[in-house]
């Protein structure tokens, strides 16, 4: 029970927050993230705009302030406690760092703008999940948001993908990957590439059939599919002579 309590005391204080930071988040809004911005990777140590932090996927920072001569001196600054989690599952996602404010996702699609200075939610997003939501193997977590221009994008445990106001988190589209009835799911961090949000499918351990798809970051409308396993006729099809495979999934 004290538990309880404490959780409400910290829960309260932060929704009064989010709702007073999101006037702070717009007045001190950075420019609008373009394609060239993540294509320039960490050039601009201060960003980390992308999964891995850049292209490259080295996921290496070019910051000099920690080095092994004061690494050990290092001490906690502050500590931002999710109020949710998987089971045995930490935060499985790395930040976005967009001038001073963090973007991270968590267990259940709950996601968080956070101050980097004090650690403190300017917003807060929780998603309402299907009571009879199955995700197999890839446990409740998420690995992260994409950013293009002002919006953010995140993959949904039900396989949604949505894109999010980075100064409010409303959401402003929301569109359907597959259904997640027969084994869908998404966890993934989805991809800016020039001005298309690329995103994959989980579900493998189900007898679906894997795809990436190509998003427009303005409207969500598909712009292509491509199936890991191809279908009858199509290209690569007579590499896969075993056409029972799309029906039990695999690819």
């Amino acid at each position: 029970m004290r538990a309880m309590a404490r959780l409400t005391w910290l829960t309260a204080p932060c929704a009064v927050v989010s709702l007073a930071a999101v006037s702070l988040v717009a007045q001190n809004a950075s420019p609008a993230i373009t394609g060239q911005d993540i294509l320039a990777g960490l050039t601009n140590p201060g960003r980390w705009l992308t999964y891995s932090g850049e292209y490259n996927g080295r996921r290496h920072s070019p910051l000099t302030q920690i080095t092994p001569a004061n690494v050990g001196r290092l001490a906690p600054q502050w500590t931002f406690q999710a109020e949710t989690l998987a089971l045995n599952r930490g935060f499985e996602a790395t930040p976005l760092a967009v001038d001073g404010i963090l973007y991270v996702t968590g267990s259940f699609n709950y996601a968080w703008a956070i101050d980097a200075r004090t650690g403190r939610p300017f917003w807060k997003y929780r998603r309402e999940l299907p009571n009879n939501l199955t995700y197999g193997a890839s446990a409740p977590v998420n690995r992260g948001f994409a950013i293009l221009g002002d919006r953010l994008f995140m993959v949904t445990l039900d396989a949604h993908l949505l894109a999010m106001d980075s100064r409010t988190g409303g959401v402003i589209w929301d569109t359907v990957l597959a259904d997640y009835r027969v084994g869908y799911s998404a966890t993934l961090a989805p991809l800016v590439v020039k001005d298309k949000i690329i995103v994959g499918i989980s579900g493998g351990e189900y007898p679906t059939r894997g795809f990436l798809d190509a998003y427009d970051p303005q409207t969500g409308n598909r712009v292509w599919r491509f199936y890991t396993v191809p279908g009858a006729g199509e290209k690569g099809s007579e590499t896969w002579p075993n056409t029972d495979v799309l029906a039990r999934g695999g690819g």
